[in-house]
């Protein structure tokens, strides 16, 4: 079983004891406005999601983790890789991205889940290339990837949703551990 650990994370395969959890997150109109369409999802979608999620898994040999606290065992929601479908600038590459419980936010979680995980994707799987895709206005996931040290590539629109997107790319020439 794939596992990573952090300072305080522990990023992992899915367990039958997250469905619950993560439909919490999901139910968020907060968290979930820059997903997707922008609207929440029920419990069944939350499970069809994660089944999608560990077959990608069973298929690619990577996927989106569940984001663990090591010190409480709490769920703080999903990061990790998948074989983008849109937009056509990206499609077919891996991505990266992230969600995390309200509650999480503003704690450096998601930095350093995604660290943890471009390092997985450039390193551990040896991936040549990384991409991401976020709502041009979703401010706080375009600060995260320069963190990241992903680099802006332009913007395009969303072909599903309609609304714009920056897609930003790393390589492994330009990745630095």
């Amino acid at each position: 079983m794939t596992e990573i650990r952090t300072p305080r994370l522990i990023l992992r395969r899915w367990l039958d004891d997250d469905l619950v959890p993560l439909s919490e997150i999901h139910a968020d109109p907060a968290v979930m406005q820059n997903v997707g369409d922008g609207r929440s999802c029920s419990l069944e979608r939350t499970a069809e999601q994660i089944e999608a999620w560990e077959e990608e898994w069973d298929e690619e040999g990577f996927g989106m983790f569940a984001v663990e606290l090591l010190g409480s065992g709490e769920l703080a929601g999903a990061v990790g890789l998948s074989v983008a479908d849109a937009p056509g600038e990206v499609a077919d590459q891996v991505a990266i991205s992230w969600l995390l419980g309200r509650a999480f936010w503003g704690q450096g979680y998601a930095s350093e889940a995604a660290h943890a995980t471009l390092e997985f994707a450039l390193q551990d799987r040896g991936l040549d290339r990384v991409v991401a895709v976020c709502r041009t206005s979703d401010h706080a996931s375009m600060k995260l990837l320069g963190k990241l040290d992903m680099r802006a590539e332009g913007t395009a629109q969303h072909p599903f949703h309609g609304h714009d997107v920056s897609v930003y790319g790393i390589d492994l020439t330009q990745y630095q551990a």
